[in-house]
């Protein structure tokens, strides 16, 4: 059998006293787009910090091609919810997008061939090209979402890991990165938080329901059980929630 590309087994992490993270075990293969699904405050940012290193692990392993977090940071690349990039930093779209390869390059070293044709690639798969000259400040909220991926792309990760991608964005970047993110998994492992559940069923692979333990995992077309979705979110019975899952309900 293969070896994943993320390979999580039975992590536990505790953040100010308080378990975030109880014996979660998971696996994304290559070629696979994981959505990562629970309520606010199940633990799904945690997860991602956890496996980028971020975040120290109570007990448990993460393992990344067979490495542990801090010596696969090269081959990791991640997309931020979009609050949490500095927006207002005076540099380019291009420079932004560079600042992704800062672990490969060094921070007191400068670009060279590769880390330009890195960046040219990645602007050119999220359709930037022309703004690269661009300033931050002056970009719409769909953009600025094509920045954070095209960042994470410069660094041509082997994983690709995706919190809320989708947020706040217009359809027609929705049906972009959509595109874009089913041709990366041709060559990538991608795992995915979002709070569209319609959506996540419709183009990922598996679905993965944590609150702060994972409660189910498999392709969406297994996981039609109303009770399996309700322990997840927590909640008791509503119609109103069930009909949002669309076709896993």
């Amino acid at each position: 059998m293969t070896e994943p590309v993320l390979a999580v087994d039975d992590l536990t992490v505790e953040l100010g006293g308080r378990r975030a993270l109880a014996g979660v075990r998971l696996r994304v293969g290559g070629g696979e787009l994981v959505g990562l699904i629970g309520p606010n405050g199940a633990g799904k940012t945690t997860l991602l910090r956890s496996v980028l290193g971020l975040i120290p692990a109570s007990s448990g392993r993460i393992r990344i091609e067979g490495a542990p977090p801090a010596a696969a940071r090269g081959t990791v690349g991640y997309v931020p919810q979009r609050h949490e990039f500095a927006w207002d930093f005076p540099i380019s779209v291009e420079k932004a997008v560079m600042s992704g390869r800062i672990h490969r390059i060094g921070r007191l070293r400068r670009p060279g061939r590769a880390d330009r044709e890195a960046v040219d690639e990645a602007l050119e798969r999220v359709n930037l090209t022309a703004l690269r000259r661009r300033p931050l400040g002056e970009l719409s909220g769909g953009q600025r979402q094509r920045v954070l991926v095209a960042r994470a792309l410069a660094l041509r990760p082997r994983l690709l890991l995706l919190d809320e991608p989708f947020t706040g964005l217009d359809v027609p970047t929705q049906e972009l990165l959509t595109e874009l993110f089913q041709h990366l998994r041709k060559d990538k492992a991608l795992l995915m938080t979002t709070h569209d559940l319609a959506a996540a069923a419709a183009m990922c692979g598996r679905l993965c329901l944590l609150n702060q333990t994972v409660i189910a995992d498999g392709p969406p077309s297994e996981l039609r059980d109303p009770a399996v979705w309700l322990r997840a979110f927590g909640i008791t019975q509503s119609e109103r929630f069930l009909d949002s899952l669309g076709a896993t309900s």
